[in-house]
């Protein structure tokens, strides 16, 4: 165990809210939550003390969404039930974010294993509803997805213009995270990227495999 005698006092009520609340809840507390618990008024504040945290190996964030801050082994006193509460999904490996790259055509149908995700990271999801892919490539940086990051997608066959997907191209034999957007017989496959450009597809050959949901990066 770390000496957290030498954090701020500030610092420290973080780590007890932290703990506390994982015990009590299964999954970590929101930045606000953390605020309004250790009487900080400024986000910003608590996102600070947050990255000392996690300099020091106090806390891991796991991606920039809401609930994405975890206690490591390392900081807690003691033992937690987070574990009890995680839930499994299916593991499928990659996906590219940037140029497609040929994978096999059965990789999207077979899971090579599964990963334990916190139940706020499904969305509302039931876990047989969702899969986990590993981004490939920096197309997708704007979104603040970057390579070595896990995706949480929905299975579903259809999406809404603007929504994130993996969709699988017949012509190339490829899977992609793109933006979607739906042009008449044309989809256009959109980077998040300020250098790179759409890829567009005939709408026969386009095939969404999942909406993104949630991304879970490790440090």
């Amino acid at each position: 165990m770390r000496d957290k005698t030498k954090l701020s006092e500030r610092q420290r009520g973080i780590l007890r809210f932290m703990e506390h609340y994982v015990d009590e809840f299964g999954f970590p507390p929101t930045i606000r939550e953390i605020g309004e618990a250790t009487d900080i008024r400024s986000t910003s504040v608590v996102n600070y003390n947050l990255n000392k945290l996690v300099q020091g190996g106090y806390l891991a964030r796991l991606n920039r969404k809401s609930r994405g801050i975890r206690l490591t082994a390392q900081s807690q006193s003691n033992p937690v039930r987070q574990a009890v509460h995680a839930l499994k999904v299916p593991y499928y490996g990659l996906i590219v974010a940037g140029k497609p790259i040929e994978i096999p055509a059965d990789a999207g149908h077979h899971a090579y294993e599964t990963i334990e995700v916190a139940r706020p990271m499904l969305a509302g999801l039931d876990e047989s509803e969702v899969f986990a892919l590993r981004v490939k490539g920096d197309s997708m940086i704007d979104a603040m997805i970057q390579e070595g990051d896990i995706v949480l997608l929905r299975q579903q066959s259809t999406a809404n213009n603007g929504e994130m997907v993996a969709v699988w191209l017949d012509e190339r034999s490829e899977i992609t995270l793109k933006y979607f957007y739906h042009e008449g017989e044309r989809i256009r496959l959109q980077p998040a990227h300020p250098s790179m450009s759409p890829i567009y597809v005939n709408a026969a050959n386009c095939h969404v495999q999942g909406r993104v949901v949630s991304v879970i990066r490790t440090l």
